[in-house]
């Protein structure tokens, strides 16, 4: 047998050959332009040094600022694209290729006064390098210069255009403060009119009127909870459980049970059977009440107390009369709310009138405001002017920041030959490594399962149980849209089913009679394992019904010459709610029904936590033999999970090619995290897995020969032949059916 790493690399391989080909391919190529390149000349190297010139004495401060930021310079302030295209046209050279040729070395401290900074060309002319960098230098040094002039012209013309609107917003503050002066200077304080006391006194007298209200409602309220013993808050809950019909019934089938214990308890024992069972029935009457009286009150029984069932049937007797005055005293409850929330209003109104009030414009404040602005103001304007002055001064005195400190001199570069065979040897050898490698990474960083021996280690590893490893299955006949199913009584597919069935039937204490089908992701064969598991159960003389649950996905019945109710996903809870009409009898299989999807649902999580759907489930156990559940995947939706209390367990189905390793630990994690959680349930949540599509040899017989179809790849690649007589009318046309799977 094949390593499941070699037979993993042997898939990647013929995935992704091309690109390893085209590695190879590349280095090679590589290698020997490399290796072909004429020897290159000698190569000469002049160096000419720059060093930073130090202020002479100025009396200008910009002056002096300017000179310490030219110290500075960079790089490419250096190799601008003046300075390369003024020393190329000096010295004959094309800009492109001097600028390629040209290193400039920048010391590690520029504002050391005894830095250095190098330049370096490259040249076969020894003359031509050295003209080439006493051009560049000078340029360098004029640029400096220009450079720390412009930074001053530049100064002058950013001051020159905000001088005018600094000035002008001078003048006009100036004439705010003199209009001010003339209109207000002999006043002190401006008195507001009557306006404002008198909303302060409307406000006091509606909060007298408000609280008059409260008082009256006040007295209303104790004395309705005086006449029925109850606050308000008991009020509502007696109100709401006693006018709810279903807990109205409930009381009655609890007092009915209670009514028949009482009766049977004289002439029986505790432990007859008559006694326990309506003991079980009044105990699911009573979480049935406290169901009920959780959703009553709203939280689903998260914000609402959890009550027991004794209290809830005292807290629902009201009778309609004293249901009316618990409206009553509800309705006045939340009339004093909102008197007291406006009471709150206006007295927050009245605080904010008073705030008003006390701050009052000071008209003395505001005069001296408009004094501290032209204050400011007056204090730029100067700023700026003796900043103008300054920088026009600084323009004269200004030099440039760098000086020739060395002329440039000249140093040998050696080349060395490379071997074309030695360097084509090394690319082929790199490029197999590059090309193995790159095929290897692409395969691993996919992500899939490539094997189903890949598929059960990872299983193993998570201590999930292998019910059944199911082949990939040869299509004979063209389908159209319809799922090939095994449908022929002499399928050998059958048996795998049959196998999967009987392991099913190991499990636990009980059997297990209704399970459920789902994966992690789709296209891994969960609705086709299903079918065919439905299928091997009804040939072998079981009751055998079918429920597709997947009600966010059309339905598959037609695979079984069976059409589905149109009118199912208009009334869907109708449709469950009727046994007669949602379950179908399958004409070419014996002892098989099927429950078909009424198609795409837009609220299939209420449909499938809806009592019909319970009840539905509750009815089938009893009525057939076994029963298979066809459900979304994990990845899609939490429908599984709803539906998993109604089942005996479940199956989770996995297949080579398509499964994501991430994703089956991420299902399995999530499946025996909860199986540990419920443990107290009677049978295991997860039953176990299926491996579809796997690469294992199925006998085909006919009425003369056998002969054995073993699968040569995994998903869709070809299938390899070895019996050299096959049916007349059963040919294979090398398709796999899993390629149509939900």
């Amino acid at each position: 047998m094949t390593l499941s790493v070699v037979k993993r690399y042997l898939i990647a391989f013929d995935q992704y050959k091309w690109v390893g080909l085209a590695t190879l391919a590349v280095t090679v190529g590589v290698s020997g332009v490399v290796a072909v390149q004429p020897t290159p000349p000698p190569v000469y190297v002049a160096a000419g040094t720059l060093a930073y010139r130090r202020p002479s004495v100025i009396f200008s401060s910009t002056t002096t600022k300017i000179q310490q930021e030219g110290q500075e310079i960079t790089k490419d302030m250096l190799l601008d694209k003046r300075v390369v295209e003024a020393a190329a046209k000096k010295v004959n050279v094309s800009a492109k290729k001097l600028a390629d040729n040209v290193q400039v070395k920048m010391p590690s401290k520029n504002n050391d006064p005894s830095a250095l900074i190098q330049v370096l060309y490259k040249n076969a002319d020894r003359k031509k390098a050295e003209a080439v960098v006493e051009a560049l230098m000078k340029e360098m040094v004029a640029r400096s210069q220009t450079i720390n002039t412009s930074r001053l012209r530049e100064t002058i013309a950013q001051i020159n255009k905000r001088l005018p609107k600094v000035t002008q917003d001078l003048r006009e503050t100036e004439q705010k403060l003199e209009t001010y002066e003339k209109r207000e200077g002999v006043s002190i304080l401006a008195a507001q009119s009557g306006a404002l006391p008198q909303a302060i006194t409307s406000s006091q007298q509606q909060q007298r009127q408000l609280r008059v209200q409260l008082g009256g409602i006040e007295a209303q309220i104790n004395s309705l909870q005086e006449r029925l013993g109850l606050n308000v808050e008991q009020a509502y809950v007696a109100q709401a459980l006693s006018a709810d019909p279903i807990i109205a019934q409930l009381r009655v089938q609890l007092f009915s049970i209670e009514s028949q214990l009482k009766i049977l308890r004289s002439d029986l024992q505790e432990e007859h059977p008559k006694i326990v069972e309506l003991l079980k029935q009044k105990q699911a009457f009573e979480q049935q009440l406290q169901q009920r009286q959780s959703e009553v009150l709203g939280g689903n029984g998260v914000a609402a107390p959890l009550r027991s069932a004794d209290r809830i049937r005292v807290d629902s007797s009201l009778d309609p009369a004293r249901q009316q005055l618990a409206q009553s005293l509800i309705a006045l409850q939340t009339q004093r709310d909102m008197l007291q929330q406006q009471l709150q209003g206006i007295e927050k109104t009245e605080q904010e009138l008073r705030r008003e009030h006390a701050t009052i414009p000071n008209k003395q404040l505001e005069q001296a405001r408009l004094a501290q602005q032209v204050a400011l103001k007056k204090s730029l304007y100067d700023k700026m002017q003796s900043a103008l002055v300054d920088a026009e001064a600084a323009v004269v005195e200004t030099t440039g920041s760098l000086t020739i400190a060395q002329l440039p001199k000249t140093d040998d570069v050696e080349s060395n030959k490379r071997g074309l065979p030695v360097m084509l040897a090394v690319g082929g050898f790199v490029g197999l490594l590059l090309g193995g490698g790159l095929i290897f990474l692409l395969g691993m960083l996919n992500g899939k399962f490539y094997s189903w021996e890949e598929v059960r280690a990872a299983l193993v590893e998570k201590e999930v149980p292998i019910l059944a490893v199911l082949p990939e299955v040869t299509v004979f006949d063209s389908y159209g849209d319809e799922m090939p199913l095994a449908l022929e009584a002499n399928s050998p597919y059958l048996e795998f089913y049959e196998r999967l069935r009987t392991n099913l039937r190991r499990i636990g204490d009980k059997p297990v009679k209704v399970v459920l089908l789902t994966s992690a992701a789709g296209l891994e064969g969960k609705s086709f394992s299903a079918y065919n598991l439905a299928i091997a159960s009804a040939r072998s003389g079981k009751r055998t019904l079918l429920i597709e649950a997947d009600l966010r996905s059309a339905s598959n019945v037609e695979s079984l010459k069976i059409a589905a109710d149109p009118l199912a996903a208009v009334e869907p809870l109708h449709y469950y709610g009727n046994i007669s009409e949602c379950v179908f009898l399958v004409p070419e299989v014996e002892n098989l029904y099927v429950v078909p999807s009424p198609g795409c649902l837009r609220q299939a999580s209420a449909v499938l936590e809806s009592s019909e759907m319970r009840r539905l489930f509750d009815d089938v156990r009893n009525r057939f033999d076994f029963v298979v559940v066809d459900s979304p995947a994990l990845s899609e939706c939490n429908d599984a999970l709803t539906l998993e209390p109604y089942t005996d367990g479940m199956i989770l189905v996995a297949r080579p090619g398509y499964t994501l390793s991430s994703m089956l630990s991420e299902a399995a994690d999530q499946l025996l995290e909860s199986d540990e959680e419920e443990s107290h349930k009677s049978g295991p949540r997860l039953l176990g897995a299926i491996i579809n599509g796997a690469d294992i040899a199925v006998k085909f017989r006919n009425d003369t020969d056998e002969f054995e179809l073993p699968l040569s790849a995994i998903g869709d690649r070809a299938i390899e032949v070895r019996s050299t007589q096959l049916p007349q009318h059963s040919k294979p046309k090398n398709k796999a059916i899993n390629s149509k799977l939900s």
